[in-house]
């Protein structure tokens, strides 16, 4: 088993959770973890990217070769794009809809989801609204983790029991919000598949 992820978007989206969640979910499945991660100019609006490898067996490098990733999971739309050459081509490609315009020369968010939908392995959702409509608003980087759960090769436990330890200090509320954003996610991506 392995499985390489790219994880992209923008300072302050929550990067940093995904990657420790996924990371507590596969300690606790006995997985070898390997990650490198790259911060923006700046540690808000700046491009954020991690690599995240995962294997039962030793890894050698952090870092995930051209056409070697069997995912991106982004939270900022044009930041996925940004990422494709990595991806292998039966990888996919899950990404929030939503922009950080952060730059005056965005391009056409419209232009930007008629790229990642040519994409035969795709998941494209609007993870912010989600997010809201699930009672927290700062969860959508969870609504992005549950998105992009059932193509990670890790049990659906082992990701919630991730969440629990990486939000526990913040107490019970943010633990079951965060959990409930990862369910909405989670749904959407199944009923896509």
């Amino acid at each position: 088993m392995k499985t390489d992820i790219i994880l992209s978007g923008v300072g302050g989206q929550g990067i940093v959770s995904i990657a420790a969640t996924i990371g507590m979910a596969a300690i606790r499945e006995n997985l070898y973890l390997k990650q490198s991660e790259v911060h923006g100019m700046s540690q808000r609006g700046g491009a954020v990217q991690s690599n995240l490898r995962l294997s039962d067996k030793e890894i050698m490098s952090d870092l995930i070769p051209l056409g070697g990733a069997e995912m991106i999971l982004s939270v900022e739309p044009m930041e996925s794009l940004r990422y494709l050459p990595y991806l292998s081509r039966q990888g996919w490609l899950v990404t929030n809809t939503s922009p950080y315009v952060n730059i005056p020369n965005y391009p056409d968010i419209e232009e930007v989801i008629r790229e990642v939908e040519a994409l035969p392995n795709h998941v494209a959702l609007d993870a912010d609204k989600i997010a809201k409509d699930t009672g927290s608003a700062r969860s959508s980087n969870i609504v992005m983790l549950g998105a992009a759960s059932p193509f990670l090769n890790l049990p659906v436990e082992s990701l919630q029991e991730g969440i629990r330890q990486i939000f526990g200090r913040k107490g019970e509320d943010i633990v079951n919000a965060n959990l409930k954003a990862f369910e909405a996610g989670r749904k959407v991506a199944e009923n896509n598949k």
